[in-house]
């Protein structure tokens, strides 16, 4: 038996190290084949995918892109972790999100989620839509106050709500420096929801008081998700933050607190979305400006940015809410690996109202499996090293730290908001992600994809009002969740939904993709197909389109055989009454046809003229 030498297992060892342009050159062949005649760096920008903020990600990225070295978890610029340890001593801090009026309610699911896994609670205190400062303690009744960590979130009641918390620790004999979490005073993030003047008089002493008593208690958070869930971008998002936490540093140092003790009283809130590798990014990003601040603040060491990312909001769908259950793993999983110190799943149901205890228990599970069986945090960073990684962390914070820049030239934070500029800017991103995910090129599954109008409505209890007055609040469904409300008050008033009648011309070879894409669309707007008979021609297409019991018709078939049949079948769905005809594919020349629906096109659009030209209100 021949014996193979030792030599490091150079397996491709012999093998010749091909070049970019060679394989940019195996592209342009796979491009030629789709019908695309592109070459070089061409070839390749086809295949890239922008992700807004003047960012690109590219289909190959080698060692050409490397970024500048990140360094060493616990060490300056913190890219890879803010601790030595990062979550690999004991995972993530499971934080559950807790917004209900009723105390004793309340009381019920915080103790369900400490029994079953969750790790530290936030409360929403205050206002109209939190727990009563006054039923904070009823709200924590059987929580022992020294081993799970509390984050406030009170809105403009901060000061109220930090003085409650305080004196339950003394009341409990909670030791000072046993008490964790964080009081929660943000009063930019507050003005950012509610268009209310900050009030920053009370940060030094809160701060102070943390500082110099309780060693485990932050006392302020930079909360980034109003930004986010105004439809800002990941760059809008962070330096937002960043503005708002340079705003803070310089109210606290200007009382007093080194740069050092004023960093170690912030923690920042970031939102985690199913983009995972996005997500990852943001919060390396995130912790890599900080550290940039601090450097300039005179302290790089303190730059050690104590991060807690959310599930995104905005993501969430209120059709098919079980699609959200996805979307939140794979959130969480970008937050753990991008190295969030806590990280809160919101629950499925977090659009429709109130959760019930079994999408909390779904929502702490989450992390539970990817902890404990996917043994997600035993690596430190382990997205760390990857040329795509760093090369996006990279850029995502260059394109924020412009946007701070931006902010700082505005005023800072507080006069970025009261301008308008920070609304004016976020409403712009927003207004050019709803014309792609009107057009379907950020694809919703269950709601503009592969949405099932069959499916029973998920009810729960209506939850507290949010607070208003600030930046506006946004979802990824909205503009398709008001078509498919027109369709269920159809249906409610009418015992059906409003039909379209799929005239599929030819063998099921020609028209299949065609009509699958045609139903998928019609669906995205609660508006029911019928493809009864399979196929239809000029002879029999009126009386199968009376027998749909449908008001439009579209056509579905290959170019050819539209070339042949298209016109005729056109004609003898107009003579039956048909109000519209529709045709799958790309816009042409054919009498009879109204209009034409086809990929990229703007569905919502389509959509909204179908339903009212057919009356539905």
């Amino acid at each position: 038996m021949t014996v193979l030498p030792d030599d490091g297992l150079s397996l491709a060892a012999e093998f010749p190290d091909p070049t970019h342009e060679q394989w940019q050159s195996l592209v342009e062949g796979v491009l030629r084949k789709s019908g695309k005649d592109l070459s070089g760096a061409a070839a390749e920008e086809a295949l890239s995918t922008a992700l807004g903020d003047g960012l690109t990600t590219r289909p190959l990225y080698t060692s050409r892109d490397a970024a500048p070295a990140a360094g060493h978890p616990g060490f300056a610029p913190f890219v890879r972790g803010d601790r030595p340890g990062g979550n690999a001593t004991g995972g993530w801090d499971v934080r559950q999100r807790h917004t209900m009026p009723d105390p004793v309610r309340l009381n019920e699911a915080v103790l369900a989620d400490l029994e079953n896994g969750v790790t530290s609670l936030w409360l929403t205190v205050g206002g109209a839509g939190g727990v009563p400062v006054s039923g904070l303690a009823r709200a924590l009744d059987g929580v022992y106050l020294d081993l799970a960590p509390v984050a406030l979130d009170a809105g403009g009641d901060f000061d109220a709500a930090a003085r409650e918390l305080l004196r339950l620790y003394e009341e409990r004999g909670v030791a000072e420096e046993s008490a964790r979490g964080t009081l929660g005073v943000d009063p930019l993030g507050h003005a950012a929801r509610t268009g209310a003047e900050p009030g920053t008089a009370s940060l030094p002493h809160w701060a102070g008081l943390c500082d110099t008593r309780y060693p485990g208690l932050r006392a302020l958070t930079v909360d980034a998700m109003p930004y986010h869930e105004a439809g800002g971008s990941a760059a809008e998002e962070l330096g937002s933050a960043l503005a708002t936490g340079v705003a803070y540093l310089r109210e606290l140092t200007g009382s007093g607190l080194s740069v050092a003790a004023a960093c170690g009283q912030l923690e920042f809130r970031y939102a985690a979305t199913a983009d995972q590798f996005l997500t990852i990014a943001k919060l390396r990003a995130a912790r890599l400006l900080w550290a940039r601040v601090a450097e300039v603040c005179g302290e790089p060491g303190a730059g050690a940015q104590r991060q807690h990312a959310v599930t995104s909001p905005v993501m969430m769908t209120r059709r098919d809410p079980w699609v959200n259950m996805l979307r939140t793993t794979l959130a969480c999983l970008g937050a753990g690996v991008g190295g969030a110190g806590s990280v809160t799943v919101l629950p499925f149901d977090h659009a429709l109202g109130l959760p019930d205890a079994f999408a909390r228990r779904i929502a702490r599970n989450t992390s539970t499996i990817l902890l404990e069986e996917s043994h997600l945090a035993r690596v430190i960073d382990p997205a760390g090293g990857s040329w795509y990684v760093e090369r996006l962390t990279a850029e995502l914070a260059e394109a924020s730290w412009a946007f701070f820049q931006e902010i700082e030239r505005a005023g800072g934070q507080a006069a970025a908001l009261r301008s308008g500029m920070i609304g004016e800017r976020l409403a712009a991103t927003w207004a050019e992600r709803g014309r792609r995910l009107a057009r379907r090129g950020e694809p919703i599954t269950g709601v503009s994809e592969f949405p099932n109008l069959a499916e029973r409505p998920v009810e729960r209890e209506s939850a507290p009002p949010d607070p208003s007055g600030g930046l506006p609040k946004v979802r990824r469904d909205e503009a398709f969740e008001a078509l498919r409300a027109r369709s269920d008050a159809h249906l409610a008033a009418t015992g059906r939904r409003p039909r379209v009648f799929l005239a599929a011309l030819g063998p099921a070879s020609a028209h299949t993709a065609r009509a699958s894409f045609a139903s998928n669309l019609f669906r995205a707007g609660g508006i029911e197909p019928v493809h009864d008979p399979v196929s239809v021609d000029a002879s029999t297409a009126a009386d199968a389109f009376a027998a749909a019991g449908a008001e439009i018709a579209c056509l579905c078939s290959s170019d050819a055989l539209y070339a042949e049949e298209a016109e005729a079948v056109a004609a003898a769905l107009g003579t039956a009454g048909a109000r519209r005809v529709f045709l799958a594919g790309r816009p042409g020349e054919y009498a009879g046809v109204d209009a034409y629906v086809f990929a990229g096109c703007d569905a919502v659009a389509v959509l909204t003229s179908v339903l009212d030209r057919m009356g539905v209100a």
